[in-house]
């Protein structure tokens, strides 16, 4: 550590060079990695905020939960296997408010579920991003299609689905408002699930993991995995660079690496001088990239889905290191390949 820190205090400007593009390369990363986040509970916080469970569908919607209707007999079926099954519709719509703008929300109506909101017939109850655009509890909204209007009882945090805001409504009022009289979806908790060890298998319906019920959602998996690959290719971008900067380092020291082996310096000595630099070089870049990305959440605006947690920014911290750590290791195979004498030469060349 001392010979590699003493190293890099006399190339300054090399080693600051290679921080700075590190630092740019996981600051870009942590901010992608928000929006990625943010953009998921956008979309989908509504599903996310439920525990890990199993969600049932009717097996002729083709994965699609606008198609799906479990009749009476499939609810009762489930019901009598789960009992603390939960039934759940969601249908996307509208709805205009008391200054006459249209507002495009996800309607929800749930039964037997501690997992959202229970509302009195005639009420809705909202995602809070809707109270920070002027609605107010008491506030009456309307539809051209409804015969009555529902009035705002109360707001909840962080419930969107597919970008929208949620809309909680009564089963009673979904079935008039929708014209249906069935549920769309069943849901148990593998926490309160019996024999929770797999999904129970019910006739004409197919089970999906929270997961693979996100990846139902239009746009969702798409949206994801996009974002995803951007981040895995600057991952890898990083890994590169740090092979490619210590590949040419360690040509360019060929003639010293050389001596330090006539010496009788190991070559897992010279691995751990490198080792170092990479960690030094890396942990200072991630710390200042870690704080700016975080400062950056504070001050983003409101409506930027921007979500990005302590938890994720250290597990891409350490896979920053885990990559930098694998690329400087492939650049220097030539050091211990190298000869003490050939090397010498090549040095003095």
């Amino acid at each position: 550590m001392k010979m590699a820190w003493k190293e890099m205090k006399k190339n300054k400007l090399r080693y600051t060079i290679l921080g700075s593009i590190v630092f740019l390369i996981s600051l870009l990363t942590f901010i992608i990695s928000g929006l990625t986040n943010g953009l998921s509970q956008d979309n989908a916080s509504l599903i996310k905020n439920l525990p890990d469970g199993t969600f049932y569908m009717e097996e002729e919607a083709d994965e699609t939960y606008s198609f799906s209707s479990l009749s009476e007999e499939q609810q009762q079926e489930i019901t009598e296997a789960q009992p603390e099954a939960a039934f759940f519709s969601i249908q996307m719509g509208n709805f205009i408010d008391t200054s006459d703008k249209q507002r495009s929300v996800a309607y929800i109506a749930a039964t037997n579920s501690s997992y959202y909101p229970q509302v009195n017939f005639g009420e809705v109850i909202l995602d809070a991003s809707l109270e920070e655009e002027g609605i107010a509890v008491g506030d009456e909204i309307t539809n051209e299609q409804w015969d009555q209007p529902l009035t705002v009882a109360g707001f909840v945090n962080h419930e969107k689905f597919s970008h929208s805001a949620a809309a909680f409504i009564n089963p009673d009022d979904f079935q008039a408002l929708f014209h249906t009289d069935t549920m769309q979806i069943a849901f148990v908790a593998d926490s309160v699930a019996q024999n929770s060890n797999e999904a129970t298998a019910f006739k004409e319906l197919q089970a999906f993991s929270n997961s693979e019920f996100l990846n139902t959602i239009p746009s969702y998996s798409a949206e994801q995995l996009s974002l995803n690959m951007i981040v895995i290719f600057l991952l890898v971008i990083s890994g590169m660079l740090f092979a490619i900067f210590f590949y040419m380092i360690n040509v360019q020291k060929l003639g010293i690496y050389g001596i330090l082996k006539a010496i009788g310096v190991k070559t897992g000595k010279l691995f751990q001088m490198m080792w170092a630099q990479m960690f030094i070089i890396s942990v200072i870049s991630l710390i200042l990239s870690a704080l700016i990305s975080q400062a950056f959440q504070l001050l983003a605006p409101g409506g930027m889905p921007f979500h990005l947690t302590w938890p994720a920014t250290g597990q891409l911290s350490l896979v920053f290191i885990i990559i930098g750590f694998i690329g400087a290791t492939l650049s220097g195979i030539q050091i211990k390949r190298v000869e003490p004498m050939q090397a010498i030469q090549q040095g003095e060349m």
